[in-house]
C-alpha cells in the first residue's frame, strides 16, 4: 500500500495576522495559490495515496477548497477535526486513528522543506520502534532551537538561541501506530514537549539530515520570502 500523510492544518497563525487574517495558515496565498496547494503538489512526487488533513480552525475554508481543487492530486483525502484545539500533539494522535498504514509521515501546514520523502520513509522502517525526523541544516539562526545528534540519534533539543552552524526540526516526522508514544497523555498536548523530548531521553529519535529547500511561513518576513521563491522552485511547475 502507499503512503499516507497528515497534515497538520489547525493552527491559529497569530504571528501570521497581520498579513494574513482571514484563512488559516496553509491556505495563506502564496504566488497565487493556497500555501497547501505546494504541500500537496510536492507529495505529488511520491507515492502517497491518501491525505488526512488535521483541522481546526476555519477548517471550512480547507475543506471548500480540498472539495473543489482535490482532484487535480493523485490521492485520497480525509479529516481529523478539532472542535478545541488540541495542540500539536493532540492533532497528530486524533489525525492517526484515522490512518490506516502502521507507519505515518506528518508535516506541518505551514512549512515546506523538499526532502526525499521515499528515503526518510525507507529509514525509518530499519528502525520502527523510533520517531524518524528530518533535520534541516542551517547556519547563523536564532529563530530555531539546535538539534544535537549522534550519528543518526538525535540526543539533545537545545532551547531558542544564537547558534552559528547546527541541524533544526525540518517538522517532517514518520510514526508507527504500533509504538507507545502516545500513551498516557490527555487529548490536548505538545508533541514537542510530551513526545520527542521523553522519546529522546529514551533514545528513540532518528535524524536525518537534508538540505532542501526550508521555509516556515509562521512569519509574516518568510511569508514573503515564499511569495518570491516559489513560482522558481522546479517542483511547483504545472
Amino acid at each position: 500500500m502507499g503512503k499516507e500523510v497528515i497534515i497538520l492544518a489547525g493552527g491559529l497563525g497569530t504571528r501570521l495576522r497581520s498579513v494574513v487574517s482571514d484563512v488559516p495558515k496553509c491556505m495563506a496565498p502564496v504566488a497565487g495559490k493556497p500555501f497547501l496547494w505546494y504541500l500537496l503538489k510536492y507529495l505529488s512526487n511520491f507515492d502517497v495515496v491518501r491525505v488526512v488533513l488535521s483541522v481546526g480552525y476555519l477548517r471550512d475554508t480547507i475543506i471548500d477548497w480540498v472539495n473543489e481543487y482535490g482532484g487535480e492530486f493523485p490521492f485520497g483525502f480525509d479529516y481529523a477535526v478539532e472542535t478545541t484545539p488540541l495542540g500539536t500533539g493532540g492533532g497528530i494522535k486524533l489525525a492517526l486513528d484515522k490512518c490506516l498504514n502502521n507507519d505515518v509521515i506528518v508535516l506541518n501546514g505551514d512549512t515546506f522543506f523538499n526532502v526525499d520523502l521515499d528515503d526518510i520513509y525507507g529509514q525509518h522502517r530499519l528502525h520502527p520502534a523510533s520517531i524518524a525526523l528530518a533535520l534541516k541544516p542551517m547556519e547563523h539562526f536564532d529563530r530555531y532551537g539546535n538539534v544535537r545528534v549522534n550519528g543518526n540519534l538525535i540526543v539533545d533539543f537545545e532551547e531558542k538561541k544564537h547558534c552559528d552552524k547546527g541541524v533544526i526540526n525540518g517538522g517532517i516526522y514518520v510514526i508507527s501506530k504500533s509504538g507507545d508514544f502516545f500513551n498516557g497523555l490527555p487529548d490536548k498536548f505538545s508533541f514537542e514537549t510530551n513526545v520527542l523530548k521523553p522519546q529522546c531521553a529514551r533514545s528513540n529519535l532518528y535524524g536525518i539530515v537534508q538540505d532542501g529547500y526550508f521555509i516556515d511561513i509562521g512569519i509574516p518576513e518568510d511569508y514573503e520570502r515564499a511569495n518570491k521563491d516559489f513560482p522558481g522552485i522546479p517542483i511547483f511547475k504545472e
